[in-house]
């Protein structure tokens, strides 16, 4: 196993230990790509470097249900496909809301990473966020209020700015998991209990921070997974902030579509972001 990822750097966010024991994978044999992050005891943060650098950044997100990641599929690929695009583009591995960990981390590691990526001053031209799944979830915390009532860690890179200048979401359960806004009136809590809470108290549709930034949005329109509901409270909410925003949404796509869903419409969400991150001066 390539334990840094196949990344040209790697650092801790919260604290100086060493990568060993940091987290554990699923397939320790796996490719890259393949990768499935099991358990996150200490965040760590992947940077992956341009050919040509167009002198931005992207954040990338993967999803997993804050259980799992999927730091090959929707982690190292996407990375690839951004850095092909010339950005630097850095992958997350977050901690998950656990007993052990309780119900911010996985927030809190994303605000530090946001913080890291713009600790240096190196990307003056801009730093976006792209995220699917629960890291689409995730992104679009980073466009809300951080929860009054939160307290959050003191933070090492504290210079940095955590906002986005961009977002890119993709298939992600914006609000629909959190009580009172499911769409079956019975759909059981989720567990552990700590992710229930944080879906209940991390609802982007309803607590964006002010004006929000440009942010893509893509979706299948029949999901099993994530209800295609979700795109619509977003892009709602987005509209009504003052944002501005480019929603697709495919007829027919399986949930966690990623990058590599071939002979399919949805196939071509990677060229539709691109030209609109050109579009909007931000490619």
């Amino acid at each position: 196993m390539s334990i840094t990822l196949d990344a040209d750097t790697a650092w801790p966010l919260w604290d100086d230990e060493p990568i060993d024991g940091a987290f554990t994978v699923e397939d320790p044999g796996a490719a890259v790509d393949a990768m499935v992050v099991t358990g996150v005891v200490r965040p760590w943060l992947f940077g992956y470097a341009p050919a040509r650098s167009n002198g931005r950044a992207m954040l990338v997100l993967g999803g997993g249900g804050y259980t799992a990641l999927m730091v090959g599929r929707e982690g190292v690929a996407v990375a690839r496909w951004l850095t092909a695009l010339g950005y630097h583009a850095y992958v997350l591995v977050h901690r998950f809301p656990d007993a052990r960990h309780g119900v911010t981390v996985a927030l809190d590691d994303a605000i530090e990473a946001m913080r890291v990526i713009r600790g240096g001053g190196a990307f003056a031209a801009g730093v976006g966020v792209v995220g699917l799944s629960s890291g689409g979830h995730l992104a679009a915390c980073l466009l809300a209020d951080y929860p009054a009532e939160w307290m959050s860690p003191a933070a090492p890179s504290p210079g940095g700015d955590a906002r986005p200048d961009v977002a890119v979401v993709g298939y992600a359960p914006i609000s629909t998991n959190a009580h009172g806004r499911t769409l079956v009136p019975t759909k059981p809590p989720l567990l552990p209990a700590e992710k229930q809470a944080m879906y209940d108290r991390l609802q982007p549709d309803a607590q964006l921070a002010a004006a929000p930034p440009p942010v893509f949005i893509v979706y299948a329109g029949n999901d099993p997974v994530v209800p295609v509901a979700n795109a619509y409270r977003l892009d709602a909410a987005l509209t009504a902030a003052g944002g501005m925003t480019e929603l697709h949404i495919f007829a027919d796509a399986p949930h966690g579509f990623a990058l590599d869903t071939r002979d399919q419409p949805v196939s071509l969400w990677p060229e539709l972001c691109a030209a609109w991150l050109r579009q909007i001066g931000f490619g």
